[in-house]
């Protein structure tokens, strides 16, 4: 049996897309209603024939859904929860994919308090954008955290578990702020470091750009790409979770200080035993099946 029939996204991003795609390929039966704040990406995604209506306002999306999923970023959330507050049916499940939950939560707790919420976070992206990026295939082995608040039906949990699992998901419960700090190591301390080192390159007076793009090595060329991440949504991120995010960033500046001291003083001995540990780290990411070990991230060479 189907976890759910109706299913309404709002917000026909990468994400978005591509939930709408796995979707319609797992569970072909299962009507889905999209809906965007951009008309250029309505017109897109009725183009594509991305889901099975498009609606032009948030409200008309969710009017007969059995599950909503905002796919909308983290600072756009409460708006779009009021947008669909007088539309979103009593029995329906609401859940949203935002890398950052607590502040989120509290966002949609505010204009929907008796609504059943069920957050599920798919670790899962590109660093492409729009209803053109996604791809049915996007969540398959990738982990989906889900946060419900305290108290939450475990019935609604188990329903929206199931979806993901369905959609090839490998599916943990966290406590939301646990779920915020985890990510600001994983995801959005890295971001901000790739953000920063692009910047810093690109501000240079000693290399022009056309060097820093000319001469790029592996690693500068692999920051690049965490650094073309969509900007709105990430601006969003580490404003929604920034007490997480600047907790992790004074660790990593200590971090980097040690680091200096070493390379300042020839500590040769403390760099090898980082970096042991930290070839490590890449080696356990690859054996839980997280990436795989191609030379150069299975990059072709001519």
């Amino acid at each position: 049996m189907l976890p759910f029939s109706r299913v309404t996204i709002i917000g026909l991003g990468l994400i978005g897309s591509s939930l709408a795609r796995a979707i319609r390929a797992e569970m072909p039966t299962v009507r889905v209603t999209g809906h965007d704040a951009s008309p250029d990406v309505r017109e897109i995604a009725r183009r594509i024939d991305l889901a099975d209506d498009i609606t032009d306002t948030a409200g008309a999306a969710v009017t007969d859904a059995d599950l909503v999923v905002l796919c909308v970023p983290p600072g756009a959330m409460g708006a779009v929860a009021a947008d669909i507050a007088a539309d979103l049916p009593a029995e329906a499940i609401l859940s949203e994919v935002a890398s950052c939950q607590a502040s989120v939560i509290a966002a949609i707790r505010e204009v929907l308090p008796n609504a059943t919420l069920v957050p599920a976070h798919p670790v899962a992206g590109t660093e492409n954008s729009g209803p053109e990026a996604g791809f049915a295939s996007l969540f398959k082995g990738r982990w989906c955290i889900l946060t419900p608040p305290e108290g939450t039906d475990t019935t609604a949990i188990a329903r929206v578990e199931e979806l993901w699992r369905r959609l090839g998901a490998d599916v943990e419960t966290m406590d939301p702020a646990h779920h915020d700090l985890v990510l600001a190591v994983t995801s959005h301390l890295p971001h901000l470091i790739a953000y920063t080192i692009v910047g810093t390159a690109n501000d240079l007076e000693g290399v022009t750009q056309s060097e820093v793009i000319k001469y790029s090595a592996g690693g500068f060329r692999d920051f690049t790409r965490i650094a073309a991440s969509d900007p709105t949504m990430w601006r969003d991120v580490f404003l929604a979770n920034k007490d997480a995010v600047l907790e992790m960033l004074q660790r990593f500046s200590e971090d980097l200080s040690h680091l200096q001291r070493a390379i300042r003083w020839g500590d040769g001995d403390t760099l090898f035993d980082l970096f042991t540990r930290t070839r490590a780290v890449r080696r356990s990411i690859i054996e839980q099946g997280q990436d795989d070990a191609a030379p150069d991230f299975g990059r072709a060479h001519n």
